[in-house]
């Protein structure tokens, strides 16, 4: 299985639609796909199964027109009937060598890891083609949240796995730079984003951060 499969992106969106103003994910993942944001990830974990259904078959739909990347969080089930590009699991849902059973090779399969251990294991593993690398910052967006790793844990996946990976974990525009300067070339931000009055204007103010970072400004 080709690792490569995981687009070349800066900005990794996921969906929280109890930070997001009141606007439905549809617009939300509007708004990113606007401005050029090409992965998105849904995870809405205490919907009802037919909404979660009715909005990833849309946010589909809206992903396949801008030639985005969707991933659905978790649900293997949903995954599939929604036809996704991809699904991303935690240390405690499904084992990840089931999921790539359940969904062959046409799906991308993504793996959070908190720690060098949990990382090693899936790049030996060779099923994930992608790694959640975090939580870096303490992060207060899901409800099982566990303590930050921390920047160290980033060193450690730059300087010894070649897997691609997102840093994640509360990430803001006010961080982002210290992500990037430890290597980060792809950030996951959630409240920061879907939070924001201006979407749009949130993610370019981002990049712009990112950009300086990299010394590109």
């Amino acid at each position: 299985m080709q690792k490569s499969r995981f687009p070349e992106t800066d900005i990794y969106c996921i969906t929280a639609s109890q930070f997001s103003l009141g606007r439905s994910n549809l617009e939300v993942v509007r708004q990113m796909l606007e401005a050029s944001i090409k992965v998105i990830q849904y995870r809405e974990k205490d919907f009802p199964m037919q909404q979660k259904y009715r909005e990833c078959l849309s946010i589909r739909d809206l992903t396949a027109q801008y030639g985005a990347c969707f991933i659905v969080n978790d649900d293997v089930h949903l995954a599939l009937a929604v036809e996704s590009d991809g699904i991303h699991v935690g240390q405690d849902d499904l084992p990840a060598e089931k999921v790539r059973e359940l969904v062959g090779d046409k799906m991308l399969v993504g793996l959070s890891t908190h720690s060098a251990e949990q990382a090693d294991k899936a790049v030996k593993s060779g099923i994930a083609d992608y790694i959640g690398v975090g939580p870096l910052f303490q992060t207060f967006t899901k409800k099982d949240v566990m303590p930050p790793v921390g920047l160290g844990y980033l060193d450690y996946i730059v300087s010894h796995q070649q897997i691609p990976f997102v840093a994640i974990g509360g990430i803001k525009e006010s961080n982002v730079a210290e992500v990037i300067e430890h290597g980060a070339t792809c950030i996951c931000m959630v409240t920061e984003i879907v939070g924001d009055k201006d979407i749009g204007a949130k993610i370019q103010s981002v990049r712009a951060q990112i950009a300086r970072a990299r010394g590109k400004d």
